[in-house]
């Protein structure tokens, strides 16, 4: 049975910086529809120290999410070395597919096929599928490429994430803050050598009264219109839930791979927001009665990408396995861990081996 390995990444990162003095002549309501009396300095500062995010970055206007897609994926390509019309599969995680300026989103055609028609791609056997699964879509979409991969349907796959959060965001609500744009893309390819690429793999889906914890509402400001939908949050009933179930998420996938929480050399999660990320690989940690571990096993982005969703973890690999994020590189035939928990509420995570040079 073949090995699924990474032989490829890109990525988009918007020139658009968003700091948080840009937040500062905005107008913040609160769920009860009620204007927040406090000052736009101390809710930036507040939500700073909170999630750690300085700044994130949003695309220009004439930009759509299908076009930031396929300049990931295309870099991706070029990276694999391979001619993109033997690509089997191309697999797009979105939550919103592609949104304009006025808010409204399009699934028709489908993100990944948009993405292969603006990568050029002409090849009829080229199979693309949307995976909409909140946040964990891109891993999730790995997920299946593995499968499909380790079936013989497919040889080469594209994973790629792309999101443009900041149209799919109430511009009344404190928490478009966490929110920007991004993409992120792989290649993966069957590998005869044994043991390598994704050991193990894990998903649960929690979609009983979580259903609620993450989804589309109308504006907090109740003199605009209500009809617009937009992304809302329960911020605090999130946190509680990735904090109880996502520790335990990991380590039954590191469990499944037969390794050990030490063997783990660096844990790519899902950048939500600093605060909730530091504190569930602090609880991974106590699951393994280990006290004590270096902040270097856990690569961020959020402080300067804001939370881009599906993009998250495919852009922090490519930064990584380029020499791009300071501090942080992969070593051959080492193992590290994706992971992810967002709108479902729906969590999982891959150990990923890296081969060994030959």
């Amino acid at each position: 049975m073949p090995s699924t390995v990474i032989i490829g990444s890109g990525r988009y990162i918007p020139q658009n910086i968003i700091s948080g003095k840009d937040f500062y002549s905005s107008e913040f309501y609160d769920e009860n529809g009620q204007k927040i009396e406090k000052t736009n300095e101390e809710i930036v500062s507040k939500f700073i120290e909170i999630t750690e995010i300085a700044n994130r970055r949003y695309v220009d206007s004439d930009q759509l999410n299908s076009d930031i897609a396929a300049k990931a994926s295309e870099l991706a390509i070029q990276d694999a070395g391979i001619d993109k019309e033997s690509l089997d599969y191309i697999i797009s995680a979105t939550n919103f597919g592609d949104i304009d300026e006025n808010h409204q989103q399009s699934f028709m055609p489908s993100l990944s096929a948009l993405v292969k028609h603006k990568l050029g791609i002409r090849n009829p056997k080229c199979v693309n599928y949307d995976m909409i699964f909140g946040c964990p879509g891109w891993v999730e979409g790995m997920i299946l490429a593995n499968v499909l991969i380790k079936s013989g349907r497919a040889k080469n796959i594209l994973v790629v994430g792309s999101e443009t959060l900041s149209r799919a965001t109430d511009p009344y609500d404190r928490d478009k803050m966490i929110f920007a744009d991004g993409a992120g893309a792989v290649v993966v390819s069957a590998s005869d050598e044994e043991g390598v690429g994704i050991i193990a793999d894990n998903t649960q889906c929690f979609n009983e009264e979580e259903i609620d914890y993450l989804k589309n509402g109308c504006s907090l400001n109740p003199n605009t219109d209500q009809n617009q939908r937009f992304v809302r949050m329960k911020g605090r009933k999130i946190y509680e839930f990735a904090l109880k179930n996502v520790p335990v998420a990991i380590k039954d996938t590191i469990d499944k791979a037969g390794l050990s929480l030490t063997d783990i050399d660096k844990i790519l999660i899902h950048q939500a927001n600093a605060k909730m990320d530091h504190a569930i690989i602090s609880r991974l940690h106590k699951l393994y009665n280990i006290k004590e571990y270096s902040d270097d096993l856990t690569p961020m982005t959020v402080h300067e990408y804001g939370n881009t969703s599906v993009a998250c973890i495919p852009t922090m690999y490519d930064l990584i396995i380029k020499g791009e994020l300071s501090g942080h590189s992969f070593k051959d035939g080492s193992n590290i861990v994706l992971t992810s928990v967002g709108a479902g509420m729906n969590i999982n995570a891959i150990v990923y081996r890296f081969p060994t040079k030959k």
